[in-house]
């Protein structure tokens, strides 16, 4: 029996430090990715497309060639890249980079986001999915490490709290579902980007190639995102298992 309890406890902390630099390499991952994508749109921010359009006159040309008139494209002070659509006042935000920005990045940017407006207009089932998890995501999120770090501080007094451990990963969990379902949804919105883009000539071909290289440089963070979060989980169920089985 003791030689089985040894083994276990080394199996346990070996995969628990296994995962520990899973997600540390996942973090430098992460870190990379963002870097990668605000490279790639210094690089060519400064290369004027061919027709001179702005980042919102390219958004509202592809969101009216697709009968969308209902959506406005509203410049935002800040860094660049911090564009967004938000379903629940139906508008697109672009920061002023952006907004003017008359590049192929730019143009690219703007057109995202004009994906994200035509997924709802289009009733794409995991940008809806995305939208009503939400308000649960969120709370999860803030709750998860404080009723873990409570479950462990309380559990050494009263030893049935140590269920809320169980509520704390359960929350964290559903910050995970929401980066793996925002994936699908932003790898769509950069297809219909570029699907727009070629098909009603708001680039020419090398240009729309840029475009395709700063939208394929922001996927690969919430790549990273979900690959950290899911990592993170992983590790908190090693830990908790590991505890329980004691």
């Amino acid at each position: 029996m003791k030689g089985d309890g040894l083994v276990y406890y080394s199996g346990y902390y070996g995969s628990s430090g296994i995962l520990y630099f899973a997600l540390l390499a996942a973090i430098v991952l992460s870190m990379v990715a963002s870097w990668h994508v605000k490279s790639v749109f210094k690089k060519y921010q400064d290369d004027r497309n061919m027709r001179g359009i702005t980042g919102a006159q390219a958004a509202n040309e592809i969101l009216h060639r697709n009968g969308v008139y209902d959506v406005p494209v509203r410049e935002i002070p800040g860094a660049s890249l911090t564009d967004y659509y938000d379903p629940k006042n139906n508008s697109i935000s672009l920061s002023s980079d952006v907004y003017h920005g008359t590049s192929a990045v730019a143009i690219g940017v703007a057109c995202h986001e004009a994906g994200h407006a035509l997924q709802y207009a289009n009733e794409y089932v995991p940008a809806k999915v995305r939208m009503a998890i939400i308000p649960v995501t969120n709370i999860g999120s803030k709750l998860a490490v404080p009723l873990i770090l409570a479950g462990l501080l309380l559990s050494r007094s009263i030893p049935y709290l140590y269920q809320l451990v169980y509520v704390g990963i359960i929350c964290f969990a559903l910050s995970t579902l929401f980066q793996l379902v925002t994936l699908p949804t932003e790898f769509d919105a950069s297809r219909r980007a570029m699907e727009n883009i070629r098909t009603y000539g708001v680039l020419q071909e090398e240009e729309a190639e840029k475009a395709g290289k700063v939208l394929r440089a922001a996927a690969m963070t919430y790549v990273a995102a979900l690959a950290v979060s899911l990592l993170q989980l992983l590790r908190f169920l090693a830990i908790y298992g590991g505890r329980r089985r004691r």
